[in-house]
């Protein structure tokens, strides 16, 4: 399954960085001593640039206020069955509160999903969006374990990880099957020839635990949350794990918490055909000559018949790569991710049609974690080790085979890429703990679930789904209609004020609230 990172602002500014230049293993063990963890104390310092694990670039800028971004690391044991074992580090990034102290909550931790998107890296690239909460909060995230800095996991490296991205994801013969089976046997390899003794301990419960560990190094009786894709997953198994310990908690762009692998895959093919359709139905009917089609189906024919021409004859990419079939739907995908990214889709299908794919590949990049200087964070492994120690099925070519008409009638543009994409943890060396995540959370404090009826990443009908699954009087249900992955980065004024509001003041918003 593709990556699910949050992309609004990030992508956007890492697209602006390219587009302008184109016209690290797993940390270091530390014996356990029998030392308390939940005593460490932590020592916040000034941060300093991104590791390339991390996604590499500058040191974040201070906030308008001026106030500086401070990093730590905190100890966790490598394996919660054994803590008082070796220990891994985990890398945290905080903005104290701009509040009067006597108005201070405590922090508020944020997850912006992947799995595998540092949060040392992404928090400060929404800083300002976050100017509200910070009056109450200091904001804090953190690199959960095998990504960037927290023991961040290992596979290819990135010469391979160019060639890897650049395979036919949607092997149309025998050979191509066998190519592509081959292909994910060997960065399955590399995983665990590079990372193995991480690959066990890096399941989402595994990181719920770490939470809970930072909520008590931080001095909070409860944890107050705001997780997006990926981290309402990660929300809602800590609520399950520990749901006296809940704070108020927001989840944003929800996963459906019931789906196996294969479900989840099958929606993501749904909700990234319905943003298709939204971008196509806006590009035709917002501006007099739509470049990339004349009708909503000219779009998607236009779209189809590029990738057809692909598969057989790559064109022009950004040096010295060419834009193959794979990439070219990739960078349409992340483009899909946010309506900010529209008007580069159109960009970049508008110079494919002439034979230049430089901008599609650059979008392809952006949701691959490729920066500039041709460096790959650690966002691939570590979704890939995640999800692999998390999902028990472990998926045939002839399962993939069978669900083909399924994933095409719900996607002609990206069915097959998806259901294909089910083979990723297929020889994996570690079991997938279960079949779906467990967050049931009777009496857990009240957890707010935003909904986006044009989330291309994770439909709209996960949200009530996790609703259900939390249990009665957890989980309150908010409606966003809107395009793009997540609500409350669209800046929609009514989503701001509900989740604000919650969070700054704890009123819990009306359940069945829409906002539109």
């Amino acid at each position: 399954m593709p990556t699910s990172p949050w992309t609004r602002a990030v992508a956007v500014t890492a697209i602006a960085v390219l587009l302008s230049l184109s016209a690290a293993g797993c940390g270091d063990e530390a014996k356990g001593d029998d030392e308390d963890l939940t005593a460490q104390k932590l020592s916040w310092e000034t941060c300093e640039a991104p590791s390339e694990s991390q996604g590499g670039g500058v040191a974040p800028s201070p906030l308008a206020d001026g106030e500086v971004w401070q990093c730590a690391t905190m100890k966790v044991p490598l394996d919660w069955d054994e803590p008082d074992g070796d220990t891994i580090p985990l890398a945290l990034i905080r903005a104290e509160s701009s509040g009067a102290k006597s108005r201070r909550i405590g922090s508020l931790v944020f997850n912006f999903g992947g799995p595998g998107l540092s949060g040392v890296k992404t928090l400060p690239s929404f800083g300002e969006d976050y100017a509200n909460l910070r009056t109450r909060y200091d904001l804090v995230s953190f690199d959960p374990r095998g990504v960037g800095r927290s023991a961040g996991v290992e596979c290819e490296d990135d010469e391979e990880l160019d060639e890897y991205f650049q395979q036919d994801a949607t092997p149309d013969d025998a050979s191509e099957r066998t190519e592509y089976l081959d292909n994910t046997k060997t960065f399955n390899s590399a995983c665990e020839k590079n990372s193995g003794k991480a690959l066990p301990h890096v399941r989402t419960t595994d990181a719920a635990r770490d939470m809970d560990l930072m909520r008590q190094v931080l001095g909070d009786d409860r944890l107050h949350y705001f997780g997006f894709s990926y981290g309402t997953e990660l929300g809602g198994v800590y609520a399950h794990l520990f749901p006296e310990n809940v704070g108020r908690a927001v989840f944003d762009a929800v996963v459906d918490p019931t789906q196996t692998a294969e479900q989840g895959s099958l929606g993501q093919a749904k909700g990234f055909q319905l943003a298709l359709d939204n971008y196509a139905r806006d590009c035709v009917s917002k501006t007099e000559d739509c470049p990339v089609g004349d009708t909503e189906q000219d779009v998607e024919d236009r779209i189809t018949k590029l990738l057809g021409d692909l598969d057989s004859k790559p064109i022009t990419g950004a040096f010295p790569r060419d834009l193959t079939e794979s990439e070219a739907r990739t960078g349409i995908a992340q483009a899909l991710y946010s309506q900010d990214l529209w008007p580069y889709l159109t960009t970049g299908l508008e110079q494919a049609f002439d034979g230049d794919g430089r901008l599609l590949m650059l979008l392809s990049d952006s949701l691959n974690g490729r920066n500039e200087n041709g460096e790959y964070s650690n966002l691939t492994a570590a979704n890939i080790s995640i999800n692999c120690a998390d999902d028990k099925p472990r998926y045939t070519s002839e399962d993939v085979e069978a669900k083909l008409a399924d994933f095409r009638a719900a996607s002609p543009v990206f069915g097959e890429w998806l259901a294909w994409s089910m083979l990723s943890c297929t020889g994996w060396a570690v079991d997938g703990a279960a079949d779906h995540p467990d967050v049931r959370a009777p009496g857990s404090a009240p957890i707010l679930v935003i909904g986006n009826t044009g989330d291309p990443a994770t439909p709209y009908a996960g949200a009530r789904k996790m609703v259900e699954a939390l249990g009665a009087a957890v989980g309150v249900e908010l409606t966003y209609k809107g395009q793009g992955h997540g609500a409350y980065a669209s800046g929609n004024a009514c989503v701001r004020t509900a989740v604000d509001g919650y969070l700054l003041t704890g009123k819990v918003p009306k359940a069945g609230t829409v906002c539109s």
